[in-house]
């Protein structure tokens, strides 16, 4: 067991600062030169603490010692980084690869971790040259995995493998961002930036996902697995290897959120059409990707207006979510963004009710009725418009564009271009918001009757006839959406009415019929009853004086 020693921190702080007294590494002006000066200052004097945390880390690895591995990924890394590089970046590569006999792959690895890191704890430090640095690094770790003619003998916890596919889509997306803000950008950024068009590339990030999932055979071992049959007889060499096998399945959930990004929402459920979502499976192993997955396909049943699956899809993460907060408490990135995402995925629950009201799972609707969800439901009720856009804006994911800009013309002044997907998405969105504007108010009236003349309830409305019957045809339109009803494929389902309320237009006469189901109050008694239990047993235990 690695453990952590305190000691050598203080040699090197003692020897750093000597060598910087002594004027070695005077301050040029020039930042990036100097950035280079520490780099090598820090280079010379790492701390032996450090020297043995990767000296360890390589033993781990050279006996592909899986239980090891993963304690250091999730503890002894991590904890190494909060002690000695919070907010400065690792070693590079080749300063610390005297310690590990230069292993090529040990060092590609590495530097996986290492440019990670410099993306979420130092941005200061991220530039062109450190993203052009990390998409090279990406392509090496994949070219040894796909260029291999038999599995490659490497085993990563789960963990590690799904934040390297979740960080190279993270780092592409970031890429397109960062290459989209030309306002402030030097003409010399401008002028790199256009000579690395092809850095990034949407196609070579595609190409990698849909070749860990050919490679990995990863649907043929999904579509046997959800018919009973057995996954390695269809897996081949490579897929029954877990390597490849994790890698493939988490690729698929890749393609899910990269297709989301660059707004193709029936690509993106139709990459899963062999991943059963509503059931447990042996491959939802890592939180953080079921939560991811359940985002995304949530999201895309959103925009695709098939509001009761994206409300059934946001329900059941939020309620497993609830049962397994615990899991969510520890300080990390990980779990930061899970927190995050359960955020995103209320507000985007609450659209979604406000647009096509069905009942949901008490416990869920219990925490859409505390604040601040509360007030923004009554808002969007009301029919405030920006409200639904602020909740986009703060709930959508970071939509992307997978073109580069033009530089040309690199003397006239450039407005940022990378909003421009967000705007287009909340574009679509909210003529969606606009065309159902009024069905809130007309529900309400619906319910209020069982007839009643077309003209009065037009007249009560402040709108002509011809009007409201348009109104109330938009209505039957927007409350019939394809629900999934069976079947594997998330694009599955037939065409079903969610509205409370039914009716007909006969002549003059406006018909209406309750169709709401009656509720179920024997699950809330129950859940309420064990709720009081608890409470007993919590005051017997309480001391009185």
């Amino acid at each position: 067991m690695f453990v952590l020693c305190t000691d050598p921190s203080v040699y090197f702080s003692h020897q750093y600062d000597t060598e910087h007294s002594k004027g070695y590494h005077l301050h040029t002006g020039d930042p990036n030169l100097d950035m280079e000066n520490e780099r090598k200052a820090f280079a010379q004097y790492i701390p032996d603490v450090v020297k043995n945390f990767v000296q360890y880390f390589y033993k781990a690895f050279l006996a592909n010692n899986l239980y090891e591995i993963q304690n250091i990924y999730e503890n002894s890394y991590p904890q190494m980084t909060d002690e000695y590089f919070k907010s400065t970046p690792w070693p590079e590569a080749e300063d610390i690869a005297m310690y590990v006999e230069e292993n090529e792959e040990f060092l590609v690895l590495y530097q996986e971790l290492f440019y990670r890191h410099i993306y979420a704890k130092v941005p200061g430090a991220l530039d062109i040259g450190q993203r052009m640095g990390s998409y090279r690094n990406y392509c090496h770790l994949f070219n040894l995995i796909l260029s291999a003619e038999h599995p490659y003998p490497l085993e990563l916890p789960n963990q590690w493998l799904w934040d390297i596919i979740d960080e190279f889509i993270y780092q592409f997306q970031s890429w397109c961002q960062f290459r989209s803000r030309i306002q402030k950008k030097s003409k010399e950024e401008l002028e790199k930036l256009a000579k690395h068009r092809n850095l990034w590339n949407v196609h070579s990030v595609l190409n990698v996902l849909h070749s860990l999932v050919e490679k990995s055979n990863i649907n043929q071992q999904l579509e046997a697995y959800s018919k009973a049959g057995d996954p390695d007889a269809v897996a081949g060499e490579f897929g029954r290897h877990s390597l490849y096998k994790m890698l493939g399945y988490f690729s698929l959930i890749g393609l899910l959120r990269l297709h989301s990004l660059l707004g193709d929402y029936h690509q993106a459920i139709k990459v899963l059409e062999n991943i059963e979502l509503n059931k447990k499976s042996m491959y939802s192993r890592v939180p953080a990707c079921q939560v991811t997955t359940y985002y995304y396909v949530g999201f895309a049943y959103m925009m695709m207006r098939r509001y009761a699956d994206a409300i059934r899809t946001f329900s059941n993460i939020l309620l497993y979510i609830q049962r397994t907060r615990q899991m969510f408490q520890s300080k990390s990135y990980q779990n930061d963004l899970i927190n995050k995402q359960t955020e995103q995925m209320y507000i985007l629950l609450g659209m979604c009710l406000v647009l096509h009201p069905q009942r949901i799972d008490e416990s869920v609707m219990g925490v859409l009725r505390e604040k601040p969800f509360a007030d923004k439901m009554a808002k969007m009720q009301k029919g405030d418009v920006q409200e639904f856009g602020s909740n986009f804006s703060f709930a959508c994911p970071k939509f992307l564009s997978p073109v580069a800009p033009s530089y040309d013309g690199l003397n006239e002044p450039l407005g940022n271009l990378d909003k421009e997907p967000l705007n287009l998405q909340l574009k679509v969105f909210m003529d969606e918001v606009q065309q159902q504007f009024l069905i809130p108010t007309i529900r309400s009236y619906l319910k209020l009757y069982t007839t009643i003349p077309v003209a009065k309830i037009a007249a009560f409305l402040d709108m002509s006839e011809e009007d409201f019957v348009t109104h109330l045809l938009c209505f039957k339109h927007k409350m019939m959406n394809v629900v999934w009803t069976k079947g594997i494929s998330g694009l599955d389902g037939e065409f079903l009415s969610g509205s409370e309320v039914d009716f007909y237009v006969d002549k003059d006469m406006l018909h209406i019929a309750d169709t709401k189901v009656a509720r179920r109050y024997g699950d809330f008694f129950i859940r309420q009853i064990h709720k009081f239990q608890e409470l007993n047993r919590t005051l017997k235990n309480l001391p009185f004086p």
